[in-house]
């Protein structure tokens, strides 16, 4: 079976930097947020996805994934697993990541992107 999936959204945590792991591979992160289909009128509430690109995919995404834009985003579905603990009870939490294969941007650029932003940075990973 091939994993590949394609979604359309609108990017949320633009990418501020490029991280290195411990074998000097680059990544970025961002996300996006996916609306459902609904037959109702109103808009149920938008899935938040993680997106992780890794190599000279990172650096593209850094140059070029803005807050607010509209991105079609192909890639690798993935569920992570982790526990957290909330009010001294352990959950675990479950999460969709997109390890991404390419990108296009669509869509007119939004207005925020008029305005000189702060350049993203690349930075080399440290140890927590």
């Amino acid at each position: 079976m091939n994993n590949q999936i394609t979604l359309v959204g609108k990017v949320g945590n633009a990418p501020t930097s490029v991280t290195f792991t411990d074998s000097d591979n680059k990544l970025a992160k961002f996300s996006i947020a996916v609306q459902e289909f609904s037959s109702k009128k109103d808009n149920p509430d938008p899935m938040w996805i993680d997106v992780d690109a890794w190599g000279n995919l990172a650096e593209r995404v850094l140059d070029h994934v803005t807050r607010g834009r509209e991105v079609v985003v192909n890639g690798r579905l993935s569920i992570v697993k982790y526990n957290k603990e909330v009010n001294g009870v352990t959950i675990e939490i479950q999460k969709a990541v997109v390890k991404l294969s390419g990108f296009h941007l669509c869509g007119p650029k939004p207005k925020s992107e008029d305005a000189p932003a702060e350049k993203p940075t690349r930075r080399k990973r440290t140890a927590a």
